[in-house]
């Protein structure tokens, strides 16, 4: 076993924990705590392990087929998306659900069940996988499927990585013409001009999402830009190679760069430069999907702490109202979200027992950790979200309490009858003790 830091994308570290290679822990398996590792892309702790040892994924990164024809892709679960994408872009294929980073492992997906701009088209990932291979700690090797081990299959999706290790799995692709976006840019005044251009937008693209302005109240709470998108018609493979990350901060500050002061400098550039509607505008499909890709280590910028990401979803009759009520609990409390992302879910169940998408709106901010501080407002985003009836993202937490994740999650001891009892985590240990 080797010992190595592992840290989130949000900053926090896991403690006095090892490190063994995935491949050899599958062959022969032993007792935990364990807990698969990918790429380090999650921003909560529920891909930390303490005072236990890391499964390194890593060198499961084979594509191993990729059919032309019918677009099904079976790959070892440390291949990166957009390793992925560079192979299955070229031959006219993409992938059906995608995060806002192309830096994520496929097994790493599903055990998120991750969501995207298309939720309201093609659900989440988990819809998509045709099974996966799932090496339990008594040696045990199955073979998951909507047909085979379905109760297991659906606990894995989404099930963050507690039901065992993901070796391989199977994916449907969907069909594109090629690497380009036709988008357009629809800036808007306040919340009600959001949820008036989204309700006509799920109808006629398959992409959409919203960026908000966090620091603006009164009649102008909730501006901000409106961006929607279909794959283009346009051919070409040249978009398809991988971006190189720009330079950005190679340490991390003593200070947050991210304050009130920043962020409206930020905020106030960002809306100028979307100020006009653009519309059919023929863009490569990176910076739509992933801006932030383009800077390395973006969230250095928070900090020595850290950051803080908090993720809710709120039925429809009750969006409008709720996420007013958390734009302006986050602005009373002196904080400022960089990126707040405001966007709806469609009706498209997951297959995933713990999945967390809905029917609604989705509110995602995020901000620099000062303590107590941040705490304290988080919990009252989690008591305006609940009161909604509405649910938090356990994927993205770092402090959600027993009771939150019971309310959002009701069915979780049902959950916890499929997990693996040597797989474990830091989230998992705090809401069910």
């Amino acid at each position: 076993m080797r010992h190595a830091a592992h840290t989130s994308w949000g900053g926090l570290v896991a403690r006095q924990s090892g490190s063994t290679d995935a491949r050899a822990w599958s062959e022969t398996p032993s007792p935990g705590p364990v807990l698969a590792f990918g790429n380090g892309r999650s921003y909560g702790d529920s891909c930390l392990i303490d005072h236990g040892t890391f499964l390194d994924t890593s060198e499961l990164d084979r594509i191993i087929s990729l059919d032309a024809d019918t677009g099904l892709v079976i790959c070892e679960a440390g291949v990166v998306l957009g390793d992925l994408l560079e192979a299955s872009i070229p031959r006219g294929w993409f992938v059906p659900v995608t995060p806002g980073t192309r830096f994520v492992t496929m097994a790493g997906a599903i055990a998120n069940d991750v969501h995207g701009k298309n939720h309201h088209a093609l659900g989440t990932i988990g819809r998509h996988v045709a099974w996966l291979d799932l090496v339990r700690s008594d040696g045990t090797v199955l073979r998951c499927s909507e047909l085979e081990n379905s109760a297991l299959f659906s606990a894995t999706i989404g099930g963050m990585g507690l039901t065992g290790l993901i070796t391989r799995l199977a994916l449907q692709l969907v069909p594109i013409k090629g690497p380009f976006m036709r988008q357009d840019t629809l800036p808007f005044a306040d919340l009600d001009g959001f949820f008036d251009i989204a309700a006509q937008s799920d109808a006629t693209h398959d992409y959409t999402v919203a960026w908000i302005d966090s620091l603006a109240t009164g009649a102008g709470q909730g501006r901000g830009v409106f961006f929607r998108a279909n794959h283009s018609g346009k051919p070409g493979h040249e978009a398809a190679r991988a971006v190189r990350p720009l330079p950005f901060l190679p340490f991390t500050p003593p200070v947050s760069l991210l304050n009130r002061l920043t962020l409206k400098l930020f905020n106030t550039a960002y809306r100028a430069s979307n100020a006009r509607t653009k519309t059919g505008i023929t863009v490569p499909y990176q910076p739509f999907f992933y801006p932030l890709d383009r800077i390395s280590g973006w969230n250095r910028a928070y900090g020595p702490k850290g950051l803080r990401q908090f993720q809710c979803v709120v039925p429809m009759p009750v969006a409008r109202d709720a996420v007013a009520d958390m734009l302006r609990a986050t602005h009373m409390a002196g904080e400022a979200s960089f990126l707040t992302v405001l966007k709806l879910f469609g009706d498209k169940p997951s297959p995933g027992m713990m999945s967390f998408p809905m029917p609604g709106a989705t509110l995602t901010l995020d901000m620099p950790y000062r303590g107590t501080r941040t705490d304290t407002l988080l919990d009252e985003l989690d008591r305006i979200t609940l009161e909604a009836g509405g649910r938090v993202n356990p994927y993205k937490d770092a402090r959600m309490s027993p009771a939150v994740f019971e309310a959002s999650f009701p069915q979780w001891r049902d959950f916890a009858r499929h997990t693996d009892p040597a797989f474990t985590s830091n989230f998992w240990r705090r809401v069910t003790g």
